[in-house]
């Protein structure tokens, strides 16, 4: 898919989700993950990457975690249990690859290619997310589901990155 698609897809997911709840929420957090990425990519010094990329290890996995525990699920529910298998599968797979990055040194070629490798993977997933799987969900989960996917995605946020993260989060989600 192109960065024009990408960002049709975000757009078009934006105007779906509203303001607040669980899919304004997960946009908020694929944009702080691209950033986290520009952040390991600009970085200047082998210990400002490695600091870069525990924030994105950070906020990847968070955001991961969240997911597998309360949209994923919720995929199944709805009849897409093909979108959701895929979804931990890709999840997984990012997170080996971050792993791997610590075995590389942060300023050599073979550490930026394995990055841009899971940028391109990750990337690729929160189109997926944002072009159909996740605007399905919204457009089939009635209004008690929906309510509980927010409450409950704000919770596994607030377990795994605190509530700092979840009031800025919002902050974001509410000035869109």
């Amino acid at each position: 898919e192109s960065d024009e698609e990408r960002t049709r897809a975000r757009a078009q997911a934006r105007a779906l989700a509203g303001p607040r709840g669980w899919l304004a929420m997960i946009l908020v957090h694929h944009v702080q993950i691209e950033s986290a990425f520009d952040a390991v990519e600009q970085a200047a010094s082998a210990t400002s990457r490695r600091a870069a990329q525990k924030q994105l290890a950070l906020i990847l996995t968070g955001h991961s975690n969240a997911e597998e525990a309360v949209i994923y699920p919720a995929l199944v529910q709805t009849g897409e249990k093909a979108h959701a298998t895929m979804a931990y599968t890709e999840q997984s797979a990012a997170k080996v690859n971050l792993a791997e990055l610590d075995d590389l040194e942060p300023m050599s070629q073979d550490y930026m290619d394995k990055l841009e490798l899971i940028r391109g993977a990750v990337s690729h997933h929160m189109y997926e997310e944002e072009s159909t799987w996740f605007r399905e969900l919204k457009e089939k989960a009635d209004p008690a589901t929906q309510s509980r996917l927010t409450r409950r995605y704000r919770e596994e946020i607030e377990r795994y990155l605190g509530a700092e993260a979840l009031a800025g989060m919002e902050e974001s989600s509410a000035a869109e």
